[in-house]
C-alpha cells in the first residue's frame, strides 16, 4: 500500500475570497501564504509549512521559538492568543518596533489540533 502522496509544503488551493500574493489567507484550519493573487474561487499555489517573512504587530518584540498567531482581521502575525489562529513560531528575533517578522509556519492551526 502506498501511503506517501507528495510533499505538503506548497500546494494548490481554491481561494475562499480574493487573495493577494504574500498575504496570509485562512482556509479552515490552514494558514496559506499565496504565491500569486487571484479572485475568489480561482486556484492558487500557497505555502503552509516553512519559513516566511510577513507583516507582524509592530509594537511587539519576538524571541526565537516564541509562539506566533495569525490575526485574520488585520492580516498579520501577533503574539496575542485570544481570538487568533495559532500559526507557528518566530524563526528569528523581531524588535519592537518592526513591521515584519520571520515565521516558521506550522501548517495547521495548532490550537485546533490540541482542542
Amino acid at each position: 500500500m502506498k501511503t506517501f502522496n507528495q510533499p505538503g509544503d506548497a500546494q494548490t488551493y481554491t481561494a475562499p475570497a480574493t487573495v493577494t500574493v504574500g498575504i496570509g489567507v485562512k482556509i479552515g484550519d490552514l494558514l496559506v501564504i499565496p504565491d500569486i493573487s487571484v479572485a475568489s474561487g480561482a486556484q492558487f499555489t500557497g505555502i503552509v509549512r516553512g519559513i516566511v517573512t510577513h507583516d507582524k504587530l509592530s509594537a511587539q518584540a519576538w524571541t526565537e521559538g516564541q509562539q506566533v498567531n495569525w490575526d485574520d482581521t488585520n492580516k498579520r502575525f501577533t503574539t496575542v492568543t485570544t481570538g487568533n489562529f495559532r500559526a507557528g513560531v518566530a524563526y528569528r528575533v523581531a524588535a519592537n518596533p518592526t513591521a515584519v517578522g520571520q515565521v516558521f509556519l506550522a501548517g495547521v492551526n495548532l490550537g485546533a489540533a490540541l482542542a
